[in-house]
Order: C-alpha cells, then structure tokens, then sequence
C-alpha cells in the first residue's frame, strides 16, 4: 500500500475492465524462477473505474483498482499526478482490492502503476492515467508577500487569498498546502491573521544569508463544497545581515547593530506626550528620500506641514526614522516630535543607506502604546511564539518544540 501524502479527492465514472492485452503470465526467465522474469503485462488481471477514453475523471469520487480472476493479487498501486502530488490509498489484506482514502485534484493529468502476481508468484505490471475535470466553482487565488529581492531577518512572508476561508477544515487545507522553506533551515509556523491573510514567520528571526522559497500545493485542490484552489506563483527571496536599530526613548539615542556588534550609536528625539513612539519590534516597510508630513495626517491640534528627507518607515500610519534638523536642540536630550524618531541629517542619510526592508527597529522606554503586532505594518514579532502557534489550524493542538515527525502525525498530509 502507498503511504504517499494526501491530496483532495477523487473519480468516477464506469467500471472499466482494462483491455486484455497480450498479456500472458510470463513465467520462467533465465533460471527458471519466475521472480527472475521481466513483470508481465497485468491488463488482463486488473479492473479500474476510471473514465472512459476521451473523457475525464470526476475529481470527488474515489478511484478503484479491483483484481479479477482467482489468482490474480494486487501487490501495490501507486497514484501521482503531473505535479508529483501523491494520492493516499489502502489495498486489502488479500490483495484483491485497492482503493483511494485521499482525495483527487482537479484539473490535472494522473498515472497509477498497479503491480500484481499471479499464483506463481510472477510478477506483473499496467500503468494506467487519466485527467480529472474542473469543477465550475469559485477558485481560490494565493498572492505571496515579499516579491523577489534581498530583507532583513526580520520580513515576515504573508498570503493574501482572493476569498476568505472559514472553518477549521477548509483552513488546514490551505494552510498545509503553503510551504516554507529556509536554507539554512528555520522552525517556523504560519499564523491566521482574519479569513483572508496569513502571516508567516520563524520561531526567532531568520537566518543570515538565507534563501527562503515560498510555494502553494493549492491547483486542483478542493477546499470546500464551492472552493478549489489554483495555481499560484511561487516566491523566493534572500535574506541579508542581522541588522537592529534599537530606539530608547529614555536615554533619546538610537543604537543600531549588525549580527550582534554595535555599529553606531546617535542621539535622537522621539514622540512628546499626547503623541508618544509605540514601544516594540517594527518591521522597516519601506525608505523615501523625500515624504511630506501633515498635521492633517494624525489629527494633531498644532499645526506643520514639511518636507521630510532620508525616511524610514516603519508603520501603516506614519511613523518613520527620518531626518529633523529643526529640532536639533532636542536631540539626545527631549522627545519633541508627533511619533517619529527625528536625527540630524547626517545620521539619517547613514541610517537610510544601512537599513532596508526587512531589518528590525526596537522602540524601548517610551510613554507609548505597544505596537500591535497585525494591522499598522508588521509588529509580528512582538507576539510570543506561544500565542503565534496558536494562530496555526495545524499546530494549535501541539507542543511548543515537538519534533516536525510527530506534528506530522496529528495531522493528514499534503
């Protein structure tokens, strides 16, 4: 019996006898023994419901490969489509009958290889293969966040699925289908941010120098009674050195570090009371040599309205790293901005060329409130790997560093 992975499910259609072919036992070989023989054609030893020619497979009935005659056996049967996906099966003890337990995809081309014996012992061989068809429902399209390039350790990858998904069944079906992998490798675990988004990131922040591909096993996939999935374009993207500009509202200096070692270290001011910087992880979204800032654009009572050079942004709403030489008296001395870490020109321009998307900002000692960790940017590190775990439908059910294999049990297979 094939112990391949799951896929969704599964085939109709008539009984339909394989053609007898030219396919007598071939017993004998060079010594005599009939394991010694080339397999025989096992066509006439075998019946199978799939469809007939010219016709494609209903993807949500089971497939069945019976043996016919009485001494004809079903030793093994082996079912992949044209995307290597396995589909799991279960052949009875007295080798007679073997049927799918996995369910089919849809919209792709399938072979089984069905291996057989007869009262010799000889054995016997017929590849069979068949397309499935589409069923005329909804589709679920995957988009994959970031796009190709080079991040800091700290850039979460996200899906955005074109529908939402509800229910804990249809979620373990997506969310198994979505696969990460880091070179070198990193425990991690996908997290569901509402019906339409989910977040993955590792138990601690990537690796250095990584390789990360991103892929979805969802084409052909059934997800529910109205959704199946389809193809989606993979994401591979590098990491870069771990780099951390820590930000302490208290002493006002902004400290920043590549893989651990201290880099630089420049006074800054950071958000006055009433507008206080958010304590936290931020996730560096993105840089702009020139950005405007309004009043206007955080509700403020007092009026301003600069051009702004060498930001850094690192949330939804507004809050960059970024240059402020009008409030040079307050540099490592007050907090005198709307929210923004404001420095001299001169460290901002250095900031703006050694920090890029991806790399981390840790706000400490501020007034502020904690940056939430989903909806103003990525603050996902500021959940603990815990509570992060709980955010999976696969692995909310285990324990915090249980080995891959026996996660693995809890759960059907893709």
């Amino acid at each position: 019996m094939s112990n391949s992975p799951r896929i969704p499910t599964v085939l109709s259609c008539t009984l339909l006898v394989v053609a007898l072919g030219a396919g007598a036992t071939a017993c004998g070989g060079s010594d005599g023994h009939p394991l010694s023989a080339k397999p025989y054609d096992a066509a006439g030893q075998i019946a199978f419901n799939g469809p007939d020619e010219d016709e494609k497979a209903d993807p949500e009935k089971p497939l069945e490969v019976t043996a016919q005659g009485e001494e004809a056996r079903i030793t093994d049967v082996t079912a992949t489509d044209s995307l290597g996906r396995h589909v799991a099966g279960e052949l009875s003890a007295d080798g007679t009958r073997w049927h799918s337990t996995g369910p089919l995809a849809a919209g792709v081309h399938y072979t089984l290889k069905v291996s057989t014996e007869d009262e010799d012992g000889a054995p016997g061989s017929k590849l069979l293969s068949f397309d499935t068809g589409t069923p005329k429902k909804k589709l679920l399209k995957v988009e994959f966040g970031p796009e190709k390039g080079t991040y800091g350790v700290g850039q979460p990858v996200t899906a955005k699925l074109s529908k939402a998904v509800k229910g804990k069944e249809a979620r373990a079906i997506v969310e198994r289908a979505l696969t990460v992998r880091s070179v070198p490798a990193a425990e991690g675990a996908w997290h569901w941010v509402d019906g339409k988004t989910l977040h993955y990131r590792p138990k601690d922040y990537w690796p250095t120098q990584a390789t990360v591909e991103v892929r979805s096993n969802l084409e052909g996939i059934k997800i529910n009674d109205s959704l199946w999935g389809t193809d989606t374009k993979p994401v591979k993207f590098k990491t870069g050195d771990r780099v951390e500009a820590v930000v302490d509202a208290g002493s006002h200096y902004m400290t920043v570090y590549r893989n651990g070692e201290e880099i630089n270290s420049v006074p800054v001011t950071t958000g006055r009371p009433g507008y206080s910087t958010r304590n936290g992880v931020k996730v560096v979204l993105g840089k702009e040599y020139a950005v405007r800032m309004t009043s206007a654009s955080i509700g403020a009572s007092d009026f301003y309205d600069k051009m702004v050079y060498y930001a850094t942004r690192v949330t939804d709403t507004g809050e960059y790293l970024h240059a402020a030489p009008w409030s040079a008296g307050s540099h490592g001395y007050a907090n005198t901005s709307h929210g923004c870490v404001g420095m001299s020109t001169g460290n901002a321009a250095w900031l703006f060329e050694n920090l890029r998307q991806g790399d981390l900002v840790k706000t400490v000692n501020s007034y502020g409130e904690d940056m939430p960790t989903f909806g103003n940017g990525l603050g996902d590190w500021n959940m603990s790997w815990k509570d992060w775990r709980k955010g999976s439908v696969l692995l909310a059910d285990t324990r915090d560093g249980q080995s891959p294999v026996d996660a693995a049990r809890l759960r059907p297979q893709v």
